[in-house]
């Protein structure tokens, strides 16, 4: 039997879906967390990486790992636009797996974000249709697709929970497009028997992002509103959900199923803020209580329905009970399922973060 061979057949008796050699697809590959989707798969041995990037994204981290692992890996560069049909097929040739982590992140417009989230995830699917062979569409959602108002205050949220049904609550264009992408990935399974898994991060963090997230609270006025108080945080370090992604695509008797990815060891709102203001820098925070902050989200709610929008529904009680409503998480299925396991502890994971976060600040 040929080395090559050799190693499909090793790697499938360890219950993944495709072998070393086959070819795999990562869009939104120069992104925060498809970078370390590529860098992971390299890791793994994979071999024949395809990696897709807007014109306009820089390529220069790639090139490094091309000059890593080149002499061992055919990595392949594109530089595209999903909503080109032919760029689209281009992609997908030949390709065993897709990780599909493009999609508008950054869009304040509904036509903007779904342009960029929906209507490139269908060109992508219909390039697949017309290509055959694919073995598993990976598509990276978001816990932002999840309702949490049917759940008592403090209960678990986990894949069995609802997700988004009517896009007249939504107020927020990304949740609206990751609403309809996953809605369309799992059309696409259903009618034409696609086979997909639906990973879904919690608050990915890591070297190279500095923002706090709006769990823990918002900067305005001149002072930092604290709003999570005691709440579990649903981080994520990059590395770790990297690896959860690339999980999804190998695993064989997944199919059409959802996972969550947090990791172990949350920490509160409360105790993230400390440590930032620790080993970050210093700055005035002042602590809202829940029932404040969901009386302000109500009256901010109402006035923007009685102004018909004159005040866009920014803080809106959809948004408190997804991002400030005492919440638990849970990556019990990730484990079991996928044979996940943070690689990175969450101690180390802040450690690097907040590292990250000084190096970027001295440069800045």
């Amino acid at each position: 039997m040929a080395e090559s061979e050799l190693t499909e057949s090793v790697m499938t008796q360890e219950g993944n879906l495709i072998g070393q050699n086959e070819p795999v697809l990562v869009t939104g590959a120069t992104g925060f967390i498809g970078y370390k989707v590529v860098e992971t798969l390299l890791e793994r041995g994979f071999r024949r990486i395809r990696c897709f990037a807007r014109p306009t994204s820089s390529m220069s981290k790639l090139e490094q790992l091309i000059a890593r692992y080149g002499q061992d890996a055919e990595i392949d560069l594109i530089q595209g636009n999903l909503l080109r049909r032919e760029d689209c097929l281009d992609a997908v040739k030949d390709i065993a797996v897709i990780y599909h982590l493009a999609a508008g992140a950054g869009e304040k417009s509904f036509p903007d974000a779904f342009m960029n989230s929906v209507v490139t995830t269908r060109n992508l699917l219909d390039a697949v249709l017309q290509q055959g062979g694919l073995r598993r569409f990976v598509n990276v959602s978001s816990f932002t697709v999840y309702t949490n108002d049917r759940k008592p205050s403090g209960a678990l949220l986990d894949e069995s929970c609802s997700v988004e049904s009517d896009p007249r609550r939504i107020t927020d264009p990304y949740c609206y497009a990751k609403v309809k992408q996953d809605e369309l990935v799992m059309e696409y399974g259903k009618k034409h028997r696609i086979p997909y898994v639906i990973v879904r991060p919690g608050s990915v963090f890591g070297p190279g992002k500095t923002q706090i997230t709006g769990r823990v609270g918002i900067d305005t006025f001149g002072v930092f509103l604290h709003l999570g108080g005691s709440n579990h945080l649903p981080f994520t370090y990059v590395d770790n959900c990297a690896d959860a992604i690339v999980l999804a695509g190998l695993r064989q008797g997944v199919d059409g199923e959802s996972f969550n990815i947090v990791d172990d060891d949350l920490p509160t709102s409360r105790e993230f803020l400390n440590l930032y203001k620790s080993n970050v820098r210093r700055f005035r925070s002042f602590y809202v209580p829940h029932a404040v902050s969901y009386l302000f989200c109500l009256l901010w709610e109402k006035y923007s329905v009685w102004s018909h929008g004159q005040l866009p529904p920014v803080f809106s009680l959809r948004r408190w009970r997804a991002e400030i409503k005492p919440t638990g998480y849970s990556n019990a299925k990730l484990k079991s399922r996928l044979g996940w396991a943070p690689k990175v502890p969450m101690d180390e994971g802040l450690h690097r973060f907040f590292d990250g976060c000084r190096e970027m600040r001295r440069d800045a």
